[in-house]
């Protein structure tokens, strides 16, 4: 078969590919006519994992399971764009990781709105300026986000799906790496890349910013005065940077979880994860006695974190991850029995715990 044979029937299975695309976007208009009657979230993450699940379980072909799922994340952000016109607030500007976060989950064809701190998030989506919010909460190499943490304390939102993003750090600039006296970035990325920096700049001055997205900025601003930034590769695309170096962070693996909040959590899937918060009584034995409820129920526990209340002196609120749903028996049981030790527990949302 000729190279022009292969094309035309390539440009013929474009052709039904458009005509199914085209007859799906009717079926998902219909879908978000019944949501909307029916008072029903027109983002449903757990339809959402079951789909992709599905897909590549079924999948025989070439195509790899990053492949399958980049492809339809793209088509499901243009039908969450057909039912609804979406937006969702990120910690802006464009170009930082948490944008690209909110790419990974909803794709290319809803609206962005970029903020400029973690609170006008909660804000816009509480004020429903904004149908969902995209926040990080824990790096695998810096720990837990704690402005994130401290927000959800007094929020009404809910956690409804989580976003997992390997972090990878680059080293961008407009002047070569000789040249290079000042580095700029967020403190996560000078703590995920701090052995890199002092082996190859020891002597570099190093200056925070509240974005990776500024620090690229700046290093354009300021080359002349030997400028650099470290931080994503769309930062300096954005920015008209060169790429001196890659994947410079200390740890491989470096990863970062990101939340999408809303007003609603969701129902359960198989494969969950609770988020929940609590304070306990100050009284000799609370917390172990608060945590016994767990340990006995045979749930387990995949995150703790302690975070001071800010309504009195050394009274702490606890941040805690559980496997599983809060509608589960025995998850229900154990937060029943959790509030008898506690001056407060508030559910902050259930959800699939994927691991993409």
């Amino acid at each position: 078969m000729s190279l022009d044979d292969i094309r035309k029937q390539i440009d013929l299975i474009d052709q039904d590919l458009l005509k199914l695309l085209s007859q799906r976007a009717d079926l998902v208009h219909e879908v978000g006519v019944v949501k909307k009657r029916d008072g029903l979230q027109i983002y449903a993450p757990e339809r959402e994992q079951a789909l992709l699940d599905r897909l590549i379980a079924i999948n025989q072909g070439r195509l790899p399971e990053k492949s399958i799922k980049a492809i339809y994340r793209e088509i499901m952000s243009a039908a969450l764009a057909l039912e609804d016109d979406l937006k969702i607030a990120y910690l802006g500007p464009e170009g930082t990781w948490t944008h690209q976060a909110a790419i990974k989950k909803f794709g290319h064809s809803v609206a962005y709105s970029p903020q400029p701190n973690f609170s006008d998030v909660f804000d816009q989506v509480a004020r429903r300026q904004a149908s969902y919010g995209v926040v990080p909460i824990e790096n695998s190499t810096e720990g837990a986000v704690s402005h994130t943490l401290d927000l959800f304390v007094d929020s009404p939102l809910h956690i409804c799906a989580q976003i997992l993003l390997r972090i990878e750090n680059c080293l961008m600039a407009s002047i070569p790496k000789g040249e290079i006296r000042t580095l700029y970035s967020h403190p996560q990325v000078f703590g995920q890349c701090r052995s890199w920096i002092l082996k190859n700049f020891p002597e570099a001055d190093l200056v925070e910013v509240s974005s990776t997205t500024k620090a690229a900025q700046l290093a354009k601003e300021k080359s002349h005065e030997g400028a650099a930034a470290l931080g994503g590769a769309l930062a300096a695309e954005i920015h008209g940077l060169e790429l001196l170096e890659t994947s410079i962070q200390d740890r491989a693996t470096n990863t970062t979880r990101f939340l999408v909040i809303g007003e609603k959590t969701c129902p359960p899937t198989g494969n969950d994860r609770t988020s929940i918060l609590f304070a306990i009584n100050d009284k000799p034995g609370s917390l172990v006695n608060a945590l016994q409820a767990f340990d006995h129920l045979q749930i387990n526990l995949s995150k703790i974190e302690s975070r001071p209340s800010k309504r009195k002196d050394w009274e702490y609120i606890f941040h805690v991850d559980l496997t599983g749903h809060a509608e589960s028996e025995n998850i229900s049981q154990a937060l029943k029995e959790l509030a008898e030790h506690c001056s407060m527990v508030k559910i902050l949302g259930s959800y699939p715990d994927t691991v993409e």
